[in-house]
């Protein structure tokens, strides 16, 4: 594991409660989780850039899930809902921006990218007392932490999130069973409604049709399996595809790089955060 700073410090806090007044823009906190575990549905005064050094997560809102896996981070507004799920052992960086701060980033939650400067500085920032010095190195960390925030680039990973009934036992048993070949027609069948109604609602609710909103799901989840060093080839097949390349296709549609060049980042960044 790296070698991440302390955070048992007497002016640290794992309650974030303690850094919605603080009179500063912006203010960083670090938390252990274990695995499986979760935050429950909360809200914060300050908007919140949910984060991970290590380990990956879950967010969910009134409007969808967000998967986090390694080098993306969630901006969440202020006073919205949100829970977090850990899907491994997570090693958790937040920052709670005051909302003059917060007048670049969107008004919805949106996933941004983590340059590998923006982790550094944010480990710095956690580092450091809640009421750090504005006028000396702290000082300093903050305004550039805010600089690269509005520069982030955002990443495509919502999965929106169905109010209709039967939507959601559909949508909740795809997400749990990913790489199920199953058609609309044949979920109508079990939830008790016409696939022409289905085709319908996904339209009508989220904005997406049916393949468009299993791919999604399915990227979040190969997203996660390749945190944890799972095979490129199993991904593809426990979720369904006809070959790796087919996999690599969606994949690289999606993000702009294949899995690769996504593994290659990844284990890049983790690299230096062990130095």
């Amino acid at each position: 594991m790296p070698a991440f700073p302390p955070i048992t410090a007497p002016w640290r806090s794992i309650d974030a409660s303690d850094y919605q007044d603080v009179p500063r823009s912006v203010t960083a906190m670090a938390k252990e989780y274990s695995v499986g575990s979760t935050t429950g549905p909360h809200t914060h005064v300050r908007g919140q850039l949910i984060y991970a050094v290590t380990g990956s997560m879950q967010v969910r809102t009134a409007h969808g899930l967000w998967p986090l896996p390694a080098r993306r981070a969630l901006w969440v507004p202020p006073g919205v809902e949100h829970a977090v799920l850990m899907l491994g052992e997570v090693s958790m960086r937040t920052l709670y921006l005051a909302a003059d701060a917060a007048s670049s980033l969107s008004g919805e939650c949106c996933v941004l990218e983590v340059s590998n400067l923006l982790r550094e500085l944010i480990l710095s920032l956690a580092a450091e007392p809640i009421e750090y010095a504005l006028d000396g190195r702290s000082g300093q960390i903050a305004a550039l932490i805010l600089t690269e925030l509005a520069l982030a680039v955002r990443i495509p990973l919502h999965i929106p999130w169905p109010h209709d009934r039967r939507l959601q036992a559909v949508c909740q048993a795809i997400v749990k069973q990913p790489g199920l070949r199953r058609t609309v027609d044949d979920w109508g069948h079990e939830v008790g409604a016409s696939g022409r109604t289905l085709i319908r609602l996904f339209q009508a609710e989220l904005g997406l049709n049916f393949h468009e909103w299993v791919q999604q799901v399915r990227l979040a989840d190969a997203l996660s399996r390749l945190s944890m060093g799972q095979s490129i080839a199993r991904i593809a097949c426990e979720l369904g595809y006809r070959s790796p390349s087919a996999f690599a296709a969606m994949f690289r549609r999606a993000l702009g790089a294949s899995p690769h060049q996504y593994l290659h980042q990844t284990v890049s960044n983790v690299a230096v955060c062990k130095t």
